[in-house]
């Protein structure tokens, strides 16, 4: 076995929702197991700017803690010691580039959506954001959903691979 993928040493971890949530942590928490690392795994909830929220605030925050619920049983099941952050922003890419950098994180990791192909898990500004601004490394790794379209023809491991898995784009 080689040495500890060091990108899975202090990695952020961006979540929207449950099932994001799910399929990110079931891949990535094993190789940051593997790595004897800590993750940091972050949710945002999107400020509007000025223009009506999508949803009450108080309404998003309890769902974002009942999330953050779920990812602390998580880590207790795969050994990962997690902190969670709770971030407000108007640029959603911004925040997760601000708080990785606040994290010290060694990367950003995230899987795609279902359905999607994986360039397509961020949309627009924030996906050319997180891959053109940010000063540290962005990892994709495999869905592992049957249906979601991945680069490379890659597929999801349920243990962390003995190299390095280069899902890297910076």
């Amino acid at each position: 076995m080689s040495d500890p993928d060091p990108l899975f040493a202090r990695p952020l971890l961006p979540v929207a929702n449950d099932d994001d949530a799910e399929r990110t942590l079931s891949i990535a928490f094993p190789r940051v197991a593997a790595a004897a690392g800590r993750a940091t795994v972050v949710h945002v909830i999107e400020k509007a700017g000025g223009a009506p929220d999508k949803a009450p605030l108080e309404q998003r925050e309890e769902a974002a803690e009942a999330l953050f619920g779920r990812v602390r049983e998580a880590a207790d099941d795969a050994g990962v010691d997690v902190e969670t952050e709770l971030r407000y922003g108007t640029d959603v890419a911004q925040t997760i580039i601000d708080t990785a950098r606040d994290a010290d994180a060694t990367a950003i990791v995230f899987t795609p959506r279902s359905g999607r192909k994986w360039w397509d898990f961020f949309s627009g500004d924030v996906r050319e954001t997180l891959t053109t601004d940010s000063d540290i490394p962005v990892v994709v790794l495999p869905s592992g959903d049957a249906d979601s379209e991945t680069d490379g023809g890659m597929t999801a491991e349920t243990e962390p691979p003995d190299e390095p898995s280069g899902g890297e784009a910076t």
